[in-house]
């Protein structure tokens, strides 16, 4: 269902140094990056879609935040959404929720939440049994 991703960046060198190790815990490979654009995007290894991409907004204002937006990042198993969290606040990430259960959403919901240096929210989560 979903094609892409694309979040606004304000700091493209901080973003990617935010984004580059949150995506390598989801063994999520770089697909390109273009400093000169500046833009750069990730997808599986074995299909061409979903891609997430960061950059700067195509209409040359700045990067905002929307409210109430999210972008839910699957993870293959618990560990990666334990060390998704870590990276993403290790690299200038805030915690809008620790990795954990959520059983209102569903008995093997497991996610964590949290924001990246441009204040975009983010969820990883895993939906496969412990």
């Amino acid at each position: 269902m979903i094609s892409h991703v694309f979040l606004g960046v304000t700091d493209f060198g901080r973003a990617f140094a935010f984004y580059a190790p949150l995506m390598a815990a989801l063994d999520q490979p770089l697909r390109f990056r273009d400093d000169s654009r500046p833009w750069a995007g990730w997808m599986p290894a074995d299909a061409p879609r979903p891609l997430l991409l960061i950059g700067a907004p195509h209409d040359g204002a700045p990067a905002s935040v929307g409210n109430g937006a999210m972008t839910a990042l699957l993870a293959r198993d618990r560990a990666s959404v334990d060390a998704a969290y870590a990276a993403a606040l290790a690299h200038g990430g805030s915690c809008e929720g620790p990795p954990g259960l959520r059983p209102e959403y569903h008995a093997n919901y497991y996610g964590a939440y949290f924001r990246d240096p441009d204040g975009n929210k983010l969820c990883v989560c895993c939906h496969e049994p412990g």
